[in-house]
């Protein structure tokens, strides 16, 4: 028995080398830091007033997130078969990531997201697909005015945590910029194809942002 055990042994050694074992281990550890990221992006708050104001902030991004995933579909309702079609479900499959992010920092932290989401369902819907309908020019407006909003509400939020404590809030600062990024460059985006050319562009433009600004006061409160 102890030499078949033996046997055994030393043709499993073979077969299973120690760089087999280290490969093994070594592919376990992004698993470990894909569970414990999120909960780092979010700090734990000292106290009261920290926590409304890290509620409020991931409370308000998310509802931006998600009016802009709206404003999206509305426009890919009207031109997804058309020319512009990919280059706006490439703008779109970017503030899935975003909205998606935002979702997992809401539950792993039980902020509440806004009370007001069945109207930005609507709302983001019906400007997206009744700017589409002035084709893609319109569509590029809407896109330009939206991405400008958010990216300056995105700008406030990180002068804020910057003159609090950027090392404190070095995650969460992190993700408000890259999302601030991508947003820019959708702001771009648009100003590339013709957002400016269609008729009464600023506007609309003016509007459109005044209604941003609105509901982001309105969301950060309830």
């Amino acid at each position: 028995m102890s030499a078949a055990a033996h046997t055994a042994f030393c043709g499993w050694s073979q077969v299973v080398s120690p760089a087999m074992i280290r490969q093994c281990l070594k592919c376990r550890v992004p698993v470990l830091q894909q569970s414990t990221r999120a909960y780092s992006i979010f700090p734990t708050p000292l106290d009261s007033e920290e926590k409304e104001m890290l509620h409020r902030i991931v409370r308000v991004d998310h509802a931006g997130e998600y009016g802009a995933n709206r404003i999206y579909a509305g426009q890919m309702a009207v031109l997804g078969r058309s020319k512009s079609g990919p280059l706006i479900q490439e703008m779109w499959d970017q503030e899935k990531k975003h909205l998606q992010k935002f979702n997992e920092i809401l539950s792993e932290n039980r902020v509440r997201p806004t009370a007001l989401l069945p109207l930005w369902n609507i709302a983001g819907f019906a400007l997206g697909a009744s700017t589409a309908l002035l084709g893609k020019e319109g569509a590029m407006a809407c896109t330009v005015a939206v991405e400008e909003s958010i990216s300056e509400h995105y700008n406030s939020q990180i002068r804020a945590l910057m003159e609090k404590d950027p090392e404190r809030y070095t995650e969460l600062l992190q993700v408000i910029k890259e999302f601030r990024d991508d947003e820019m460059e959708h702001h771009d985006t648009g100003l590339e194809h013709d957002a400016e050319m269609v008729p009464g562009y600023w506007l609309m433009k003016n509007v459109i942002q005044l209604g941003c600004k609105a509901a982001i006061y309105v969301s950060q409160r309830i």
